[in-house]
């Protein structure tokens, strides 16, 4: 008889009992309210009406019909929240990345600069927003008060993009530079004395060291940038309210609009997953790429 075999299947277990409660947070908060999404964006949804008819692919079907209601209003929130995406990213990446190489220097006060840039990122989206609307108010705000001009920061374009990228940047940015920090520290010195030693320059160490020493953080950073910059919210919401003419109303203010506002959770739930697929083929050509140049 096998004295052994309950040892080896309780040890194959051990590691399903020790992600058994992520499983099941997981399952509940994520899995759960997915699959009701799912079945929301199939009726005509009314949360204060008991009836809600089944419709099919329906609400899915007016977001790329012209004639429908829905179509010109979400495609322009789909267009604000790509052009967020296109300004931001890049500056959420770059600026990050360059902080990150000035903090992994050894200087006096390092550790003192390290928690001011990381700083603003414990605040809420809230407190940022009201924030920056004070200071960003073409009548009283303290910045143009200080640049003794009129600029619409919030009121017309492009002005109004500069201000959501950058108070995004100058909110956001200590997150990924801990994150290329932590990335940077993990890089042996050897590769660096071995780079002076073949007489690489600091730009030549940077482009043959450290950036492939940084290709699986970078990966990590770029994909959830661009997932968190094409779910902004509060910014838009609070500083800029859409304008100019719903111009910078972004997918995610439309559809919390139309749910919320309108009742029409079918039609907000539709959008919802139109803007999740558009997001998981961005990720997923974002992990190719980067892969495809691995090779």
């Amino acid at each position: 008889m096998d004295t052994q075999a309950p040892i080896r299947r309780a040890g194959r277990a051990t590691p399903y009992l020790f992600l058994a409660p992520y499983l099941v947070l997981f399952g509940v908060f994520v899995v759960l309210p997915g699959l009701y999404g799912l079945w929301i964006s199939l009726h005509d949804w009314d949360f204060l009406l008991p009836r809600k008819p089944w419709v099919g692919l329906r609400n899915y079907q007016n977001l790329f019909s012209p004639e429908s209601r829905d179509f010109g209003d979400f495609w322009q929130s789909m267009k604000a929240t790509g052009l967020f995406t296109l300004f931001s990213v890049p500056f959420l990446v770059v600026v990050p990345l360059t902080v990150a190489l000035l903090l992994n220097r050894e200087f006096p006060g390092r550790t003192f600069f390290r928690a001011v840039f990381f700083a603003p990122y414990v605040l809420g989206v809230a407190v940022v927003g009201v924030l920056w609307r004070f200071l960003l108010d073409p009548n009283i705000g303290l910045i143009n008060n200080m640049l003794s001009a009129s600029f619409p920061w919030t009121t017309d374009l492009p002005w109004a993009w500069v201000s959501l990228v950058g108070m995004t940047v100058w909110w956001t940015l200590g997150f990924n530079a801990i994150i290329f920090l932590a990335g940077l520290q993990d890089i042996s010195r050897e590769l660096y004395d071995a780079a002076k030693v073949d007489g690489a320059n600091r730009w030549q160490q940077f482009l043959h060291v450290t950036l492939p020493g940084l290709k699986p953080v970078l990966l990590l950073v770029l994909t959830m940038t661009i997932l968190g910059s094409a779910n902004m919210f509060g910014q838009s919401y609070l500083v800029t309210r859409g304008a100019p003419a719903n111009e910078t109303r972004t997918a995610i203010m439309f559809i919390a609009d139309t749910g919320l506002r309108t009742f029409r959770m079918g039609n907000a739930a539709a959008m919802s997953y139109v803007l999740a697929l558009a997001l998981l083929v961005v990720s997923a050509f974002n992990f190719r790429l980067l892969r495809h140049e691995d090779m």
